[in-house]
């Protein structure tokens, strides 16, 4: 058996670009180990043919809401029940991993018996098909360093946690706000550590538009409804809410800075509704660390 399933929800291959981001995450994917699997779940359109392709599996029937929106609940028990891996890792479909991908979540793997690893990741321009000859990786990263920018910690791209956890999900919608951040809300319930790999591992997400979302990622009405299965703001967790770090080969408690005591105060002053002097105040403390963890500090 494969020691990681990779799995995700593609949209539509129809739109060019959309189709070559995707084809290039896919492909980086299927070069992040040499024992690995991935899986492509949904029915959009070319998706049946692209997992063919790169001879992949494909898991067609996934659940849907009224919207027609595939849901977070469905993806996972398809994901579970497709595969036997010791690890899973759920990655949205514009994200590429080097190829240490597999060696350092063995590490990690080695270090800790059950965890909750995660990210940040860099924007970069990426309008070509990825040409995955030698020292791709290598180039990527000097460019994407470069010209990209690595995003905050309110950006959750990827998930990585032994198989027997997340068998029992909200029905989110995909593509929409909240369900990343419950995702560490719910490793904090459940006493698993957060692990940030950002120092070992480079993620870089290609840019695109979110005209695919009505009203947008976080305004729709959907949005809302992922709100609320969340179980409100107080549960709405961040990168920053990570308890622990790999860096240098090693797991340790992740260091308190500024920024994150910051975001420790605002998280204890969330109230249960958006209204009152305690919402307000817990939106400037909010618009603080994000604004102190865009300079660096």
């Amino acid at each position: 058996m494969p020691f990681i399933t990779f799995f995700s929800t593609p949209k539509p291959f129809t739109k060019p670009h959309t189709n070559t981001i995707q084809r290039n995450a896919i492909q980086s994917w299927l070069r992040a180990g040499n024992d690995i699997e991935v899986l492509l779940i949904g029915e959009e359109e070319g998706l049946a043919e692209v997992a063919a392709e790169y001879g992949v599996r494909h898991l067609p029937n996934v659940a849907r809401n009224l919207f027609g929106t595939p849901l977070i609940s469905s993806i996972f028990q398809l994901a579970h029940e497709a595969s036997d891996s010791e690890l899973m890792v759920y990655v949205n479909t514009d994200i590429i991993l080097p190829p240490n991908f597999q060696e350092i979540v063995q590490q990690v793997a080695n270090q800790a018996d059950d965890f909750l690893a995660v990210g940040h990741r860099w924007d970069f321009d990426l309008t070509e098909k990825l040409d995955f000859s030698e020292n791709w990786d290598e180039n990527l990263q000097k460019d994407a360093r470069a010209q990209g920018k690595r995003r905050g910690s309110s950006s959750i791209d990827y998930f990585i946690f032994p198989r027997k956890f997340y068998t029992h999900i909200p029905d989110f919608a995909i593509g929409r706000t909240a369900w990343d951040n419950w995702m560490i809300f719910h490793a904090h319930e459940q006493k698993l550590p957060v692990i940030i790999l950002t120092s070992s591992l480079m993620v870089i997400h290609q840019n695109h538009g979110f005209g695919h979302v009505p009203g947008g990622k976080n305004q729709s009405g959907e949005a809302q409804k992922n709100l609320t299965a969340a179980g409100g703001r107080r549960n709405i967790y961040y990168l920053l809410d990570a308890t622990h770090e790999f860096r240098h080969g090693k797991i340790r408690r992740v260091r308190w800075s500024l920024v994150k005591l910051i975001r420790h105060f605002e998280r204890w002053t969330t109230p249960e509704e958006p209204k009152g002097k305690r919402w307000y105040f817990s939106r400037r403390l909010f618009k603080t660390w994000v604004k102190l963890e865009q300079k660096g500090l």
